[in-house]
């Protein structure tokens, strides 16, 4: 791979620090977000001689920006790189910088969405500028995706696209956020590439009672008290570990002893196994293994003096591979037991099952290439995205569709996961730059379909 240039990486950091100004903040209401105003940015910037721009807007504010920069064989395959614009919440109060600020301390850039994926979209859309001033094209076709409303599932952006406008972003192979980032472990540094992503199934529970006086607690039937007692019970509820094969990868990549690996790997020892590892660690390894419940958003009461008869739980649901929603539904029933009579389980907003692309392909042996010349001696190993990407969007029309960019060791794997949607969000120089590269670098050897 070649070492990022210096042009390269100054402009991904001026375009992050531009698109973290614009506090395209979507909270998951269809007003939120306007990622317009990321559109408008990347549009111009992108706005030189062979770039085809167009732009959809589905509803007020919600904008995706497609920029193709046409490739000289059209035998060729054509990838798309995928990056969105929006960004979640923030507590401003808890940071030490301005989350909006886009400053560069120290050699990284801090603010919301540095991490979660303003740096990868960035270093996209620097990355086809730079493809188009070079008096050669790319063989294949490079397609940049800048899409709206990621962070809410997609409804407005990548699944719009994809369903309305699919002739127009149809590409090869795809490539988007979470991979490129190392691992260190006892047999040597690995680096990730996500090649499978756990599916969502949000639901809504409404947890019911009867209203009365606030004066006369004794023996009512709270709704308040019963979703306490639903959310403890999903909090405790944990369906059977799949040990899938991206989890036996995973372990003998895992910094523990051979007798913690074997526990790992077997159905009956790993819950306990889970409950010894470092807690960033056993997160993501429990997620991995398990169907997942995070009630997370609670609605109810109507007033200080008056029994709540109603309140809505929103739970995140994240389902294994081959989980359907009628498995979904099975489990919610096991985790309420006698309380299921008083709870309705309203229809998910969206649903979409796991997915996965195979790493027998051209597209994954380059990056492979690519990842270990980066990082002499590493080892690529291909992970499950235990969050949603619009990747999803494009697997299911049968595109193979990959997790990836490249970070520095000072972005290693736990670092980098801590900081999704959290405090201090921030990322290397370095990394943007050699995230920039890959991307340069794989349009000059993009394979064969």
């Amino acid at each position: 791979m070649s070492p990022p240039d210096h042009e390269l990486t100054g402009a991904t950091v001026e375009l992050l620090q531009a698109m973290i100004r614009t506090a395209c903040v979507n909270d998951g209401t269809p007003s939120s977000g306007q990622e317009v105003r990321n559109a408008e940015l990347l549009a111009a910037y992108l706005d030189v001689p062979g770039i085809e721009l167009t732009h959809h807007e589905p509803i007020p504010g919600r904008r995706s920006v497609v920029a193709t920069l046409t490739g000289s064989d059209p035998d060729a395959p054509a990838v798309g790189l995928l990056g969105h614009t929006d960004v979640v919440p923030v507590t401003a109060d808890r940071w030490r910088e301005d989350p909006f600020g886009g400053e560069l301390i120290d050699g990284e850039v801090w603010g919301r969405g540095a991490v979660d994926m303003l740096n990868l979209t960035a270093s996209m859309a620097v990355a086809l500028r730079t493809l188009a001033a070079r008096p050669r094209r790319p063989r294949g076709t490079v397609r940049f995706l800048g899409v709206a409303d990621e962070e809410a599932g997609g409804v407005w952006g990548a699944g719009w696209l994809a369903e309305h406008a699919w002739e127009e972003v149809a590409c090869d192979y795809v490539l988007t956020e979470s991979g490129g980032l190392p691992l260190a472990s006892p047999s040597g540094v690995k680096v990730v590439m996500g090649a499978a992503e756990k599916g969502i199934g949000w639901r809504r529970l409404v947890v019911h009672g009867t209203p009365g006086h606030g004066s006369v607690p004794f023996g009512a039937d709270n709704a308040l008290i019963t979703a306490a007692e639903v959310v403890r019970r999903l909090d405790a509820y944990t369906p059977r570990a799949d040990l899938n094969d991206f989890w036996q990868a995973w372990v003998r990549a895992l910094p523990v002893d051979e007798r913690m690996q074997a526990a790992l790997l077997d159905p009956d020892r790993i819950e306990d196994a889970l409950a010894a590892l470092p807690p960033r660690l056993a997160g993501y390894s429990h997620a991995v293994t398990h169907t997942t419940f995070s009630p997370n958003v609670v609605h109810g009461g109507t007033k200080s003096n008056v029994i709540p008869d109603r309140v809505e739980l929103e739970l995140d649901i994240r389902t294994l591979p081959g989980v359907s929603d009628e498995d979904v539904k099975g489990m919610l029933g096991e985790a309420l037991g006698d309380l299921a009579d008083k709870v309705t389980v309203e229809e998910p907003p969206h649903s979409r099952p796991a997915s996965a692309s195979s790493v027998d392909t051209p597209m994954f042996d380059l990056l492979r290439r690519r990842a270990e010349a980066a990082h002499p001696g590493a080892e690529v190993l291909p992970w499950m995205i235990v969050g949603g990407t619009d990747a999803a969007f494009f697997r299911r029309r049968g595109v193979p569709s990959y997790g990836a960019g490249l970070f520095s060791a000072k972005a290693s794997l736990p670092e980098y996961r801590a900081r999704f949607h959290g405090d201090d969000e921030r990322i290397d120089v370095e990394s943007l730059g050699l995230s920039a590269q890959l991307w340069v670098d794989l349009a000059d050897g993009l394979p064969d379909a």
